[in-house]
């Protein structure tokens, strides 16, 4: 038994407390919640306005409320909460109005942790507060152990969670909304869940059309529509008439609790207030989004299909040009392709340097040699958009093998002029590519991540790879082996993840080639042996032990890979073709 029984549903929340505090107020406060101590006959008045208009629940102005957003001690986000809530408790005094008690997303990375919450909520749970909004959330991270907190301390309490999705249906980290409701959906101590702000309510109608929902109460509070930025300030759409009827149409999917978010006022709720009286719900049928996306996951992937039999097939890295010599380009990966490779992976700016786009490099060897690219993406170049775009082209031209990775920073000498994005990291991206895969895509993409296997510490590597399989990966290409102690890695990797791996090997062309990988490059190393091997030979000798040693550290760890991923050095295609026709 929760509070749900005192409330009446449909339940008409209140409207913006951020951008309708900055209307009213004459010298508006920077952090809104700090109003509850130095401005709080405003915040009172807000208060009273929302409950004038006709909401049936309020939010405390406490939204931000924790040190890091307020950046202050302790001591004063306590009294600035507790104003809030008696702010909120005066403003309804003597009416059936509920106070729901406001908590945001801490922290900017969508990462937040349940120690970071337990003294605000005790602070609320102290001050007798039964009803929680979670609001604005971007990941669902350690909402299920908020809220099985709240319900340990007052068993009746009734929480909501709501997550701020675009119109696409992401969050800002790319995860999915649908998975996220489901996540909550299956919390049996989150009593409501839904979506808030950033989107407008017209695109959350149409997004719900498109998903299936969870069978727990449904909370939507868009914003009043698209924001539009003037000499620096916010405006949102004043079409209250517009957003009342966009907001009581959702009551026929299903959506029991409504509100608004940024841009509107009391006079939003004011007009849905009025209409919702007389307005007939025409309950639309539970939908079954996720029964239509089956489909044979790999059905055209020719790659990933050789995995799967143990084909032991081979992929080998050739970094698109600099330059505009596309021809001789694929005439090099044709030469590739005829000696026995079974796939070219294509960098994607290899330590931060401009090449051709790797995506487009693989479309031409697609279609113009009929050759099964791996594309990488890193996370250094683009955001959460533009990676979702190129994965959509991708996948619509059958590209369906990709290798995620973080991404060399961009060198120190253009860190002016060029910047880097850093949005997630490669596990961050491969979930979110599992959400393509699960919410979009009917062809899945085979994801693939690096593994380091020359890590100084591999147990601490091998923990960062099972995060990865967790986050969808099922392809490691790893690091070159040119040591025995690579090769023992290799091993314990085999006996410890579950994904496919392709087995990195790399010639090394020279003595000096050899001291320079050894010494310079990150994830890298050169057994000192085989360094030795190649300090008094000529080009022909070098040439001979990089084909040689690459053989031999290749039959090494033939029994724990699932197929060889070579690396062609300083664009020595003749080289790989060597190896390529020996390892055949």
């Amino acid at each position: 038994m929760t509070n749900k029984d005192e409330l009446k549903f449909p339940l008409l929340f209140d409207g913006a407390m951020g951008t309708y505090y900055r209307e009213k107020a004459k010298n508006p406060l920077p952090a809104c919640e700090m109003a509850n101590l130095f401005d709080s006959q405003v915040i009172l008045q807000i208060h009273r306005e929302y409950v004038e208009a006709g909401a049936g629940a309020i939010k405390t102005n406490t939204f931000q409320a924790n040190s890091r957003a307020l950046n202050a001690d302790m001591d004063v986000v306590e009294r600035v909460i507790q104003t809030g809530i008696a702010l909120a408790r005066e403003a309804t005094k003597d009416t059936s109005v509920k106070v729901f008690a406001n908590i945001g997303q801490i922290g900017p990375d969508g990462l937040f942790f349940f120690e970071d919450y337990k003294p605000l909520l005790d602070i609320f749970l102290k001050e007798g507060i039964e009803y929680f909004l979670f609001e604005t959330f971007s990941s669902f991270h350690c909402l299920d152990e908020i809220a099985a907190y709240i319900k340990a301390k007052s068993p009746r309490a009734f929480v909501i969670v709501s997550f701020s999705i675009s119109p696409d249906g992401q969050t800002r980290y790319g995860e999915f909304g649908e998975s996220l409701l489901e996540r909550a959906a299956r919390c049996e101590a989150i009593d409501a869940l839904g979506f808030n702000c950033v989107s407008g309510p017209l695109h959350l109608r149409e997004y719900l059309e498109k998903i299936d929902l969870p069978d727990k109460p449904l909370s939507i509070m868009p914003n009043a529509g698209y924001p539009t930025v003037i000499n620096g300030r916010t405006f949102y759409s004043n079409d209250k008439d517009y957003f009342a009827n966009a907001i009581l149409k959702l009551l026929d999917y299903g959506v029991e609790i409504i509100g608004g978010c940024c841009g509107t006022g009391p006079e939003f709720i004011k007009e849905i207030a009025n209409k919702l009286a007389d307005y007939r719900i025409l309950r639309k049928p539970r939908q079954k989004a996720r029964e239509m996306r089956l489909g044979n996951p790999y059905a055209e992937n020719l790659f990933r299909n050789k995995l799967e039999n143990g084909k032991m097939p081979i992929a080998v890295e050739y970094d698109p040009p600099q330059n505009l010599d596309m021809e001789n380009y694929l005439e090099n990966s044709k030469k590739l392709y005829n000696a026995g490779a079974d796939a070219i992976t294509i960098a994607d700016c290899p330590v931060g340097r401009v090449r051709m786009d790797a995506s487009l490099t693989a479309y031409k060897i697609k279609n113009e040699l009929g050759v099964d690219p791996i594309v990488h993406l890193t996370c250094r170049d683009r955001n959460i958009n533009a990676t979702k775009a190129l994965l959509l082209g991708l996948n619509i031209e059958n590209i369906l093998n990709v290798i995620l990775i973080t991404g060399d920073p961009i060198p120190t000498a253009e860190k002016d002029e060029v910047k880097s994005v850093f949005q997630f990291n490669s596990t961050k991206l491969a979930s979110f590519v599992e959400e393509m895969n699960d919410n979009i895509f009917t062809n899945k993409m085979n994801i693939g991540a690096a593994l380091n296997i020359n890590a100084r510490n591999f147990d601490v590597e091998l923990k960062r790879a099972k995060k990865k399989e967790e986050a969808g990966v099922n392809v490691f290409y790893t690091q070159p082996v040119i040591s025995r102690q690579a090769v023992k890695n290799m091993k314990k990797a085999r006996a410890e993840l579950k994904a496919y791996i392709m087995g990195g090997l790399m010639p090394v062309v020279s003595y000096r080639n050899a001291v320079f990988l050894d010494a310079e490059i990150s994830g890298i190393s050169v057994e000192g042996e085989v360094i030795q091997k190649y300090k008094d030979a000529d080009k022909e000798e070098a040439k001979r032990l990089a084909v040689e040693i690459t053989l031999y550290f290749g039959k090494e760890i033939k029994d724990y890979v699932d197929g060889y991923y070579l690396i062609t050095p300083f664009n020595r295609v003749d080289l790989i073709q060597e190896v390529l026709e020996s390892l055949r």
